[in-house]
């Protein structure tokens, strides 16, 4: 069952926002009553999103663009204009190959999407966000803080965004915007997952190795996320909350066997 928030005449922004778990976040925000901006790409993803968010209700509005391009950030928030209750920064890049098989403009480009482009967004979102009561929630993941074979490029920007998110917490917290990260564990329907488990006997091993014994779904990283920015949260700030059914305390050898096998298929 859902979590209950009332977001009603809140206003949202959420970078990567229109698939996987992102536009699962975006979705729980607008059936909750907040008006949510999506931000990725891909106008075609960005036109489907804004029409699932219209669809709940939500004063939706979306914007194509590249959150490497610090100008092309900075210039669609000053587009859509006025201040912001809530922004996700979730825009992320992710292929597994080990590190010696990997170019450095491989490495280069997911640290460039996950960690600079986190920068961009909140460094950009900053003079909308800068009141009382104000969120961030930052996408991370548990690579940040879990080695896993074939992900050190991933390893590396995550393990900043988390440390982005820290620091940002306590140069922000006197204006009042509290900064928080959420670390999902394996989310079924998602690109990152299918990525990283392409088969069903690798799937079913993630599976085995989450001590809930299923994969989460979108909706409950929404619903983290909600609550993260909730007057139930006031007093969170700087925190990076896994939300993984327990992955990321007892799954960490299995997922390290998974990517093994994944390496070796």
């Amino acid at each position: 069952m859902a979590v209950k928030f009332d977001f009603s005449g809140k206003r949202v922004f959420v970078f990567g926002g229109t698939s996987g778990i992102n536009l699962g976040i975006a979705k729980c925000f607008a059936g909750a009553g907040a008006d949510v901006a999506v931000a990725s790409r891909s106008q075609e993803k960005v036109d489907a999103a804004v029409a699932e968010l219209e669809a709940l209700g939500s004063q939706s509005a979306g914007y194509a663009l590249d959150v490497r391009d610090a100008e092309a950030v900075a210039q669609a928030l000053e587009t859509h204009g006025g201040s912001l209750d809530v922004l996700v920064s979730g825009a992320a890049g992710n292929f597994p190959a080990l590190a010696n098989d990997m170019s450095p403009n491989g490495f280069k480009s997911v640290v460039d999407i996950d960690l600079l482009g986190s920068f961009h967004v909140l460094k950009a979102a900053f003079p909308y966000l800068a009141k009382p009561g104000a969120s961030v929630i930052n996408i991370s993941a548990p690579q940040a803080y879990l080695a896993m074979p074939m992900q050190s490029h991933v390893c590396a920007a995550k393990a900043g965004v988390d440390m982005l998110t820290r620091t940002l917490a306590l140069e922000w917290g006197p204006a009042g915007i509290r900064i928080n990260s959420i670390s999902p564990g394996p989310i079924a329907d998602t690109e990152g997952m299918r990525r990283l488990a392409p088969s069903e006997a690798i799937a079913e091993q993630y599976k085995a190795s989450v001590p809930l014994g299923r994969f989460g779904q979108a909706s409950e990283i929404g619903d983290a996320a909600m609550f993260l920015s909730s007057d139930a949260a006031a007093y969170v700030s700087g925190v990076v909350l896994p939300v993984d059914g327990g992955w990321s305390v007892a799954g960490a050898s299995a997922a390290a066997l998974a990517m093994s096998q994944h390496a070796g298929r």
